[in-house]
């Protein structure tokens, strides 16, 4: 059934930031109006994922303009995505998102032949876990940097994402 004329309209993700030796990729499910608005990754002033990043390497990454970060990330073996290419959702919240269409998450491996692992950022995105275990890599699922996963702290969520990290040499 086609969406109803008063369906917020349809929006498009961001480009993967995957190179040929990106060892673990983080999906992400699809960004936040911040990041859109933005058109960079993890755009919310109060979303973790830059700061854990920070504290992980030792670098300031807010401090940074965003395709310094990028090559920080490449530097690292460490790629982006999300799980979805588009939604209809209105706001950014995960359980908002309607219609998504996933992204072409059977590239991974040509994309990166190097890969290692998958981390799933949150639960929204370890719903297409699916999609990610047949690529016959390890995959995780990690705490959302989202500021809505305000159960979990910001030590916390560095401590698990520091121990995937670690183990898939990316730290």
């Amino acid at each position: 059934m086609p969406p109803s004329p008063l369906a917020a309209p349809l929006l498009t993700g961001l480009a993967p930031v995957i190179a040929r030796d990106t060892r673990l990729v983080v999906l992400g499910s699809f960004p936040g109006v911040a990041s859109l608005v933005a058109q960079q990754y993890y755009g919310h002033p109060r979303n973790h994922f830059w700061p854990i990043l920070s504290a992980l390497w030792d670098v300031d990454m807010l401090a940074l303009p965003y395709p310094r970060r990028l090559a920080q990330m490449r530097a690292h073996g460490l790629g982006l995505w999300d799980v979805y290419a588009a939604c209809r959702r209105e706001g950014s919240l995960d359980t908002a998102i309607e219609d998504a269409l996933l992204n072409d998450l059977a590239s991974l491996r040509r994309r990166a032949p190097k890969l290692q692992a998958i981390a799933h950022n949150g639960s929204e995105s370890a719903r297409a876990m699916r999609h990610t275990l047949a690529l016959g890599v390890p995959v995780v699922k990690l705490p959302s940097t989202s500021p809505a996963n305000a159960s979990w702290s910001f030590e916390r969520k560095l401590d698990a994402w520091r121990a995937v990290f670690e183990e898939h040499g990316v730290a």
